[in-house]
């Protein structure tokens, strides 16, 4: 099974501010994103996480990582950097770390991108767009991201309760 996520922000005291998290602590905040990724994430799924993971060092961003199930992917997000340049963070954690990517599921073809796109590949043939950074910010509210139009999807963890989701979820049904 494959799932997607972003902005999980682990380790990231003010985005509990910015984005009015309900969690008491970021202590708080890290324990619930890592039992609602293992409720759903088992040992040989596949997890595209579209950037900003953590505001930690490599250290922790390492501990992080080997408490979550799944294969992780990482889409370089805004925010990465912080513990994508630490000696001590292990880049293995991940099978791949990229700029941008597109993969395949359940046939569909999807672009995967920290930041909403206007046009990405095969945009016009049904190709899907996930993509995160914006936070709660969605195509109803947002000026910016009203053109994105029906096929791309906001997959930050601050619109989908803090969890992964399937391409399933993401689609709802269409």
């Amino acid at each position: 099974m494959k799932f997607y996520t972003s902005d999980l922000h682990f380790g990231h005291e003010k985005i509990l501010v910015y984005e009015d998290r309900p969690f008491a602590s970021v202590e708080d905040m890290d324990e619930c994103l890592i039992q609602n990724w293992n409720r759903k994430v088992k040992k040989g799924d596949d997890v595209y996480i579209l950037g900003d993971f953590g505001f930690v060092t490599g250290k922790r961003a390492n501990k992080l990582l080997n408490k979550l199930n799944g294969k992780k992917y990482l889409i370089k997000g805004n925010h990465d950097y912080y513990f994508l340049k630490d000696k001590e963070f292990d880049p293995s954690k991940f099978v791949w770390i990229k700029d941008y990517a597109t993969v395949k599921d359940g046939g569909k073809h999807i672009c995967l991108f920290h930041y909403p796109l206007a046009v990405w590949d095969r945009r016009h043939h049904g190709a899907l767009h996930f993509y995160g950074h914006v936070h709660s910010n969605t195509t109803t509210n947002h000026p910016l991201l009203f053109n994105l139009g029906p096929n791309a999807f906001n997959v930050g963890c601050d619109v989908h309760n803090y969890e992964p989701m399937t391409l399933e979820e993401l689609l709802g049904g269409k």
